[in-house]
């Protein structure tokens, strides 16, 4: 189910944030799905330039609400963002708070992460009694998009570099498994997974798109030419699998699975 987490590029937030209102909505409908009722203390794990987090305070204004994520500038800019939430840089395979949490919330994060197996059962351990754990993942391995990387990958031109940027990912399990993990320890668990069809300005911006995203582990391993290379191999192939529509936007199809299990 799961595939080693390994070395990366630094996460950009001006590059991911090209896309914030898109990739804020699945954080929206995850929060809503959430059904723990006035959380004394929230956390957002993962919680990239603070998009999520201003979601999270937003919703629960009562709460302390925190954030964490391991990227010295995805901190930095949820900082200028929220300046009266506290911010921390950690690495949450390590994380292991002083005292639990009643709402833990992840968008778009566990699955960098391996062995959910047991990455999740500790999280649950960190929940108060009554709290919930909501994550969504990227469900995408498998479309145009992703496939597209590794076949730009497999050339010979870049196979030597790039033979094991694919693992870095983590393979997210189906909902079985994760009501599997997740049953014993809660008392409810949801899950449902959602296809999101984002209308973007051509097949330059899926590449743009996917720069902030599942493209890192494949740039990080090339130098500055190699990867104007790949990409220029990369959008030949998105303007093959994603043809414009007659206005000229493109549909990006997006799916992701969603979870909320509660103690």
């Amino acid at each position: 189910m799961q595939r080693a987490h390994g070395q990366g590029m630094d996460w950009s937030a001006r590059q991911y944030l090209r896309f914030e209102d898109e990739r804020t909505r699945p954080a929206r409908d995850l929060l809503n799905a959430i059904g723990t009722q006035s959380p004394a203390r929230v956390i957002d794990l993962g919680c990239g330039p603070g998009n999520s987090t201003e979601l999270l305070a937003q919703r629960f204004p009562q709460a302390e609400v925190e954030g964490l994520d391991s990227s010295p500038d995805m901190v930095k800019q949820a900082h200028a963002r929220l300046p009266g939430i506290r911010f921390q840089t950690a690495d949450l395979n390590r994380w292991t708070p002083d005292t639990p949490y009643d709402v833990i919330f992840s968008n778009a994060v566990l699955h960098w992460l391996p062995d959910h197996e047991s990455l999740l059962p500790r999280l649950m351990k960190q929940l108060s009694p009554g709290g919930s754990i909501a994550f969504q993942m990227p469900d995408n391995l498998d479309e145009p998009s992703h496939s597209s990387m590794r076949d730009v990958a497999a050339l010979a031109r870049f196979k030597a570099k790039l033979g094991s940027a694919d693992g870095e990912r983590t393979a997210i399990g189906t909902p079985d498994d994760y009501y599997r993990i997740l049953k014993p320890l809660g008392a409810r668990v949801d899950i449902w997974r959602t296809v999101y069809t984002h209308v973007l300005d051509g097949a330059e911006a899926i590449v743009e798109w996917f720069k902030g995203s599942g493209l890192r582990p494949y740039l990080a391993r090339l130098d500055e030419g190699e990867r104007a290379e790949y990409l220029a191999a990369y959008l030949d192939r998105i303007r093959e699998a994603y043809p414009p529509q007659p206005d000229g936007k493109v549909l990006l199809a997006f799916p992701r699975l969603f979870v909320v299990a509660g103690r």
